[in-house]
């Protein structure tokens, strides 16, 4: 479904991204870690259109190179960011009806609208300015505005940052829903690796814009690579083969 083919980016002589290369198949759950700094904000960048960059990126067998986000996310492809992003004097209908108007292609549905509220389970916060909401209402906004675009694909990035137990749990199971119910693939970036093999069919862990495992997660986090570039010992001690 996005195949990405030796991608690279510059920042001056920075290389973020390094001749990287990766293949996300429909309906599944793809994973991607690795250190503070390795490039993993910038791949979902060069995914969505906010950089140029060197090597090609297909998507449903179309290359996207050179289309701006806007044009990206109306073919598809919806996007989270690391801290919640809302427009705070709009109401939380309002802001996600503003992804189903200018993110697809489609004529306005209010109908579909009502449907993410529910399924992001914002229903009862529907007329609440955004910026009341906490954390995790803030979360659950920016996926049902992704969602309102009415996207194949939807990048999650590091969705469970500053969130507990609970809201932990509460996000991994909307995550499993919107994949199974919704039939959304799903790329996710995360830091809480119980949440990404837990979650997630193929786990890419990149360090300095390159791929050091790709694969099965429960395979890739016993790599010794992976323990010795990330993961650290006391990693591998608590999780036995």
């Amino acid at each position: 479904m996005l195949r990405a083919h030796h991608i690279t980016k510059k920042f001056g002589q920075l290389i973020a991204v390094n001749n990287l290369s990766f293949h996300v198949k429909k309906g599944r759950i793809f994973g991607i870690a690795g250190p503070n700094g390795a490039g993993k904000s910038t791949v979902y960048n060069l995914i969505t259109g906010f950089y140029p960059f060197q090597g090609q990126i297909e998507f449903d067998g179309r290359d996207i190179n050179g289309l701006p986000p806007h044009r990206i996310a109306q073919l598809g492809i919806a996007r989270t960011f690391q801290i919640p992003q809302s427009f705070p004097s709009l109401t939380v209908e309002k802001s996600v009806s503003v992804g189903n108007r200018f993110g697809s292609l489609e004529k306005f549905d209010p109908v579909y609208i009502d449907e993410m509220l529910y399924f992001a389970g914002l229903e009862s916060q529907r007329h609440r300015p955004t910026g009341d909401l906490n954390l995790l209402g803030k979360k659950k906004l920016m996926i049902a505005a992704a969602l309102a675009t009415k996207p194949k694909i939807l990048m999650l990035d590091e969705p469970m940052a500053g969130s507990n137990t609970k809201e932990i749990k509460a996000l991994m199971e909307l995550i499993r829903r919107i994949n199974v119910e919704l039939g959304v693939t799903i790329i996710i970036i995360e830091h809480f690796m119980k949440v990404l093999t837990e979650l997630t069919e193929t786990l890419l862990i990149i360090e300095t814009g390159t791929e050091i495992c790709c694969g099965d997660p429960r395979v890739v986090t016993k790599e010794p690579r992976v323990i010795k570039s990330y993961l650290g010992e006391a990693y591998a001690e608590d999780h036995p083969s």
